[in-house]
């Protein structure tokens, strides 16, 4: 145990994040640098390490939190380093971007502030780059074995690494002209600056992986010719097909799906343009959906000078606090304030869309909106509540419906969907069709970071006992698991 009065005399600190005023003239990552440095050990302190680490089960990566929180209390940053790496792959994603299921099920948390899990996770990693304490890892000899990932986010980027390290020839195809998925064009650059993937990247390439970008597999190239080529396939492209409104005025210009959006501020930062083509800049924003897409795009809209941003979500606001039925040690829907909330706008729940407003020229210019209530358990209009607001800049982030089927991948493949849209696949990860697996959201559907990654290493390992017949790969999660999180 780390501090054993640790959680009685340390209370809970977070990262500071830096000044709305300075931060919404760049698009750095909000935290101040270095400000969970002197107080992160203590911190890590407050981890009780209990006899039943609920922790564990939180996380569908399984990471060794009470471990790696003893050794950050202890400030041996290289073994917290070794035994965060155990279990995931890239720490400074989840770190950065996970909602940190594992704190929700901290067993401090049932009565005090949990452990802020996140937070030294982060540290964790981010100490060990700077100390030089993570490199490339190269396969001690080859197998002959060659294996294709289609998608390289983090379902994807986790399937290569495993592999590659296996001894396997591994070749990851990204249809984007940048390696990294929804990592690279779809999280904005103020939650997790692309260099923390860059280094990977190059991480996965000393170690043998190797990349091919503009590539989408079902166009440019058939799934005849990619079998022909590998002993194996993974197929890692997520759950792209975005969930659309279908209502008048949809067609209208200013009116855009959230990914049609966001990444066109990545390319900004990384310097594709110079303006965007899509650009809050003067204009009142509406963003339909009330998740984290949603919040991403309240945030690139404040950077991009928007004359006012509102985020629309048609479910009541949720509590503050825990309700009885999402007791812990579930993930509880609570009212969270993220830092692009901290930074203006508003927020208005119970309400739908019920069309949008253009000018002459076709471009929307209001959305008009009616309030909502649950009557008999259905979602039922409030008469006599319709109401417009002003929106020359619409973004639908109302999540995705399933696996892009459009491109030709599942058809070519021969791949079966379950009832969701998904590909189906069985305990090792393993489509119907043989030596073609699937991992992460394409499987699984729309999930978090942490499910990616944790779904990339075990299909790996059904990868790897396909090829050789056994395999020294962690044993892998069925995709039917479901942690105490979802």
């Amino acid at each position: 145990m780390a501090d054993p009065k640790g959680f009685l005399t340390t209370g809970r600190e977070v990262a500071e994040t830096r000044p709305v005023a300075e931060r919404v003239r760049d698009w750095n990552e909000v935290y101040v640098p270095g400000s969970l440095l002197p107080i992160i050990s203590k911190q890590a302190g407050r981890c009780m390490d209990c006899g039943i680490p609920f922790c564990h089960n939180g996380c569908p990566l399984g990471n060794l939190i009470p471990e790696w929180n003893d050794y950050a209390y202890r400030e041996d940053w290289q073994a917290a380093s070794e035994r965060l790496h155990a279990t995931n792959n890239f720490p400074e994603f989840t770190g950065r971007l996970c909602p940190a299921p594992c704190e929700a099920a901290c067993v401090l948390g049932i009565n005090q502030p949990a452990v802020t899990i996140k937070n030294v996770e982060v540290s964790i990693i981010d100490k060990a780059w700077d100390s030089n304490d993570v490199r490339p890892q190269p396969p001690e000899r080859l197998s002959g074995k060659t294996a294709a990932v289609i998608g390289s986010g983090p379902a994807g980027l986790a399937a290569a690494q495993q592999l590659t390290r296996a001894g396997h020839t591994v070749v990851v195809y990204e249809r984007a002209d940048r390696i990294g998925g929804l990592l690279r064009y779809g999280i904005p650059e103020f939650k997790m600056e692309k260099r923390h993937i860059n280094r990977r990247i190059e991480q996965m390439r000393a170690e043998g992986t190797k990349f091919r970008t503009g590539i989408e597999i079902g166009r440019d190239l058939t799934a005849t010719d990619l079998r022909k080529r590998f002993d194996a396939v993974v197929i890692a492209a997520g759950a792209t097909t975005a969930r659309d409104l279908p209502v008048p005025g949809r067609e209208l210009n200013g009116v855009h799906q959230a990914m049609e959006y966001l990444p066109l501020a990545n390319k900004v930062v990384e310097g594709d343009y110079v303006a965007p083509p899509i650009t809050a800049e003067g204009k009142h924003v509406v963003v339909i959906g009330g998740g984290d897409t949603g919040a991403d795009c309240v945030g690139t809209a404040h950077r991009q000078g928007a004359a006012s941003v509102t985020q629309l979500e048609i479910m009541p606001r949720p509590g503050d606090e825990r309700n009885a039925g999402q007791p812990w040690p579930t993930f509880p829907m609570l009212y969270k304030v993220t830092s692009a909330h901290e930074e203006g706008g508003e927020r208005v729940y119970s309400v739908s869309t019920s069309h949008f407003e253009g000018d002459e020229d076709g471009n929307v210019q209001f959305l008009h909106l009616i309030e909502v209530e649950f009557v008999d358990g259905k979602l039922t209009q409030k008469p006599g509540t319709e109401r417009k607001i002003p929106a020359q800049l619409v973004t639908l982030a109302m999540g995705f419906t399933g696996t892009d089927v459009q491109n030709g991948l599942v058809s070519q493949f021969g791949l079966e969907l379950d009832e969701r849209g998904n590909v189906s696949r069985d305990a090792d990860f393993a489509t119907n069709v043989e030596g073609v697996f699937v991992a992460g959201d394409a499987g699984r559907g729309q999930s978090l970071i942490v499910w990616a990654i944790a779904e990339g290493r075990s299909a790996a390992r059904g990868v790897d006992r396909h090829l050789t017949g056994v395999s020294d790969l962690p044993a892998p999660i069925r995709p039917t698991d479901r942690a105490l999180t979802v």
